[in-house]
């Protein structure tokens, strides 16, 4: 039987009433036989009981894994509960066939044989990027001093194609891709309630949401979320909507694709920033599960920091021949001051010390590097950050999740851990975590 009256609608008479007399409301709808149950929690061995009656700060119901405030769910009868604290499951990964790190950077070079100072500054660089391969879904041209970037001749010089050929490439590459990562995942997707996707590299409508409901046997009444256009940080986001959706809903099992295709973007150009930044790049795809079943990561608590005065050292905009991405080199030492005045909150009142994992989003090396040295981690800390950017460069959104994958098969029960990822903001989206 569904309530008499919706929560947005109750009898303006129970609406007046004050915390004084919320009470005698709440009595008066009970005598009333309306089917609702109050939702709270209590722990006993710590002397907090939360809920009716209960006491506690907001931050104390929320350690706990309770709303802050009154909850209500159809029911018969009154109960306690403690919700159970949302868990990623398993972590799907995959890449596509073309492996192109030195393909790419010959020809990055190329674009400034003009120039032949800043083309020695720039492999000179290059070389310290710390990158061995990345892949994308453009197969490349045999020679990559010759007149095409791809083997199919779209990226020809002097003539790269504008944005609605490269979102058409998109649109036709990034289903294999991310089917290929949900398979991975073993998981039974006829379970799936709810489908959340990101990606930061192309838009089409109908979207890779649908394309993925057609091409697998998740229902297609799931409840789909889009998270776009946030870059790096942006599995960090969809991460907290499905920490969210199984909190309040605890049968719930949601899928998180992470999909970026960043090849797409490369330009012609002699600016040696841009083409440093295009040599971090390659494409990728992460898949989720994300439920109350109490095995591999269980989340814990997200934060979130945003950089004053540093807007412009990180952008994505849209333009008429593709996305265009400024890398600033002051990213770093933004990184520094934000860790520096946040560390605390980030770390969710543990010390670095009493922190085992660090899946930190390999933005680059010299990122990493701000990131070590600031929060003075203890050698090896950032193994499996460095070693996803050597085997995979930087795959925007999808690349903590490559992370926390490598993390889950090596892990043992009770190590906990601080994830984080870096945006345009500049913002850094941060969560703690501990292994199951």
């Amino acid at each position: 039987m569904a309530p008499l009256y919706p929560a947005q609608s109750w009898p303006r008479t129970a609406q007046r009433k004050n915390r004084a007399t919320d009470g005698r409301a709440r009595q008066k709808l009970t005598r009333a036989r309306l089917p609702l149950q109050h939702v709270s929690c209590s722990r006993r061995s710590r002397g907090v009981a939360i809920g009716r009656g209960g006491h506690g700060s907001n931050r104390e119901r929320e350690r706990l894994g309770c709303a802050a405030t009154s909850a209500f769910r159809p029911s018969g009868k009154r109960d306690q509960i403690l919700r159970e604290p949302a868990h990623i499951n398993a972590i799907g990964t995959a890449v596509p066939p073309h492996e192109v790190n030195a393909f790419y950077r010959q020809f990055a070079a190329s674009q400034l044989r003009q120039k032949p100072r800043e083309q020695a500054i720039f492999r000179k660089l290059a070389e310290k990027a710390d990158i061995e391969r990345r892949y994308s879904c453009l197969a490349p041209a045999a020679d990559p001093e010759g007149t095409a970037l791809d083997a199919g001749g779209l990226f020809a010089r002097g003539n790269f194609p504008g944005t609605a050929t490269r979102m058409d490439l998109y649109e036709a590459n990034a289903p294999d891709l991310a089917i290929a990562a949900i398979e991975a995942t073993g998981a039974d997707l006829a379970a799936v309630t709810h489908l959340i996707v990101a990606s930061c590299t192309g838009l089409a409508a109908p979207g890779l949401d649908l394309e993925i409901i057609a091409r697998t046997n998740i229902a297609d009444t799931v409840e789909r979320t889009l998270v776009g256009f946030i870059g790096c940080y942006a599995a960090i986001s969809a991460l907290k909507l499905a920490h969210h959706i199984v909190r309040s809903e605890p049968s719930a099992t949601v899928l998180v694709v992470n999909l970026e295709l960043c090849s797409l973007h490369f330009k012609e150009t002699a600016d040696i920033e841009q083409l440093l930044s295009f040599c971090l790049w390659g494409d990728g795809c992460s898949a989720a599960i994300v439920s109350g079943r109490p095995s591999g990561i269980r989340l814990e608590g997200f934060h979130a920091a945003l950089l004053p005065g540093a807007r412009d050292l990180m952008t994505w905009k849209v333009r008429n021949d593709g996305f265009d991405m400024v890398l600033s080199g002051r990213i770093p030492a933004a990184i520094r001051r934000t860790l520096e005045g946040d560390s605390d909150a980030i770390l969710g009142g543990r010390t670095v010390r009493e922190t085992d994992l660090w899946a930190v989003h390999p933005g680059g090396r010299s990122v990493l590097n701000a990131v070590e040295q600031v929060l003075a981690l203890p050698p090896d800390s950032l193994a499996p950050s460095r070693n996803v950017l050597r085997q995979q460069g930087n795959m925007s959104s999808a690349t903590v999740m490559f992370v926390l994958k490598a993390m889950l098969a090596d892990a043992r029960g009770g190590e906990t851990g601080c994830a984080m990822a870096f945006g345009p903001g500049l913002t850094a989206e941060t969560f703690t975590f501990a292994m199951a």
